[in-house]
């Protein structure tokens, strides 16, 4: 069957997902596929015996519904801005943001596709709110920011005996030929420079080393969202996934782009840092 991207409020989701229990019509803002709610049908339902897991255990739950989904990269690129439901194609991020979202959805009074998206768009966007892609957190780190002041997440860097971290981002408005939606548009540049020199101001960041990943180990849980700090002048990181525990080892279960899918990664968790990353962030969901 030929599937046909929402952009506009259509029938036959809605007719497709009658008496599902989780499925609904997109809002007319959602930009997605018939089977983009299938999918989150089928997860919920998945899902639906173990809302009462602790939080990082149902996240887990969660993204092992997308294990070996494809890889694909910059599927929310779209102009305007609106919120992208992409659930057949995953990169590392949208892999976590997906995971994390449907997770928040299924801790609802009424799980359903259209609260899951409500979630989503909280996570990704500031303030909730979607204007322009200005408005869309580039920055992980903005992200981790912003959805801590919102109280769903908690950066445990620190806790767990990281050292400090300082940030310059500068990366997209010195770059702006990368990103077609900045590319010509030097308003937007000048708000993502604010947006970088406001996210770099803050002294709230930390990170974990490689060589000290394995001292913390026992201190980290299923379901952490785990982020690898780049060297890359400008950029914060660069790879993200989730701890997913081997035994009594951390391992990495992400969208991996080397790998062209959501897997579970051959190596430890500190193994993949020290081939990938100056340390490590770690995240926890607060509820």
């Amino acid at each position: 069957m030929t599937m046909i991207r929402l952009r506009i409020l259509l029938l036959p989701v809605a007719l497709l997902l009658a008496g599902s229990g989780y499925g609904q019509t997109p809002a007319k803002h959602v930009d997605c596929t018939d089977e983009d709610v299938e999918i989150w049908n089928r997860c919920a339902a998945a899902l639906a015996g173990r809302t009462a897991l602790p939080a990082g255990e149902l996240i887990l739950e969660a993204a092992r519904c997308f294990m070996d989904r494809p890889y694909v990269a910059s599927t929310l690129e779209k102009e305007p801005e609106r919120l992208v439901v992409n659930l057949r194609e995953l990169d590392c991020t949208t892999f976590v943001e997906t995971a994390v979202a449907m997770a928040l959805a299924m801790k609802d009074t009424n799980p359903s596709f259209e609260s899951f998206c409500r979630h989503l768009q909280t996570l990704r966007y500031r303030d909730s709110v979607i204007r322009d892609y200005t408005d869309r957190l580039h920055y992980f780190s903005d992200w981790i920011f912003e959805n801590s002041r919102r109280g769903l997440v908690s950066d445990v860097t620190r806790q767990l005996g990281g050292e400090p971290l300082a940030l310059r981002l500068s990366f997209m408005s010195s770059h702006p030929d990368l990103y077609r939606q900045l590319k010509s548009r030097p308003e937007r540049i000048r708000t993502m420079q604010e947006k970088e020199a406001e996210i770099s101001s803050r002294d709230v960041y930390a990170l974990i080393p490689p060589a000290r990943i394995s001292d913390y180990a026992g201190e980290m849980r299923n379901g952490d969202i785990v982020c690898f700090v780049t060297s890359v002048d400008g950029l914060d990181v660069s790879h993200l996934g989730f701890v997913c525990f081997q035994g009594d080892t951390p391992g990495l279960l992400h969208a991996s782009s080397a790998g062209r899918k959501v897997m579970v990664d051959s190596r430890s968790l500190q193994e993949y840092a020290y081939r990938s990353a100056r340390g490590i962030i770690v995240v926890r969901i607060a509820r």
